[in-house]
């Protein structure tokens, strides 16, 4: 899991959805913006019609985490996100590699 300091907060959120751009990939979508100055922040959503119960969306959000942990240094520095779960992905290797796509198209 990530620290605090480096996770979305509600109010940002709200603004990362209402302005910002996405890329999208098969099981994540990634809403963000980049703000000059500042650290990096990113969160996991998990949509209701993803997974019904909170014991599930909850898992989908620390798999997430995990994935993110290993490619979290390589955003650029500002970058302020959002990933929004598609679908229920189980496998963590998967989930590594859609957040290095992602990646690789932000830089």
């Amino acid at each position: 899991m990530l620290p605090k300091k480096n996770r979305v907060d509600k109010k940002t959120a709200e603004k990362i959805f209402k302005e910002g751009w996405f890329i999208g990939s098969p099981n994540l979508t990634l809403k963000f913006l980049i703000i000059s100055g500042g650290q990096k922040q990113i969160s996991f959503v998990v949509p209701k019609t993803v997974s019904k119960k909170a014991v599930g969306r909850n898992l989908l959000r620390r798999r997430g985490y995990i994935a993110l942990s290993k490619h979290f240094k390589n955003f650029p520095a500002g970058l302020r996100g959002v990933f929004i779960f598609k679908k229920h992905q189980d496998d963590v290797l998967m989930l590594e590699n859609e957040i290095e796509r992602v990646l690789s198209k932000i830089n």
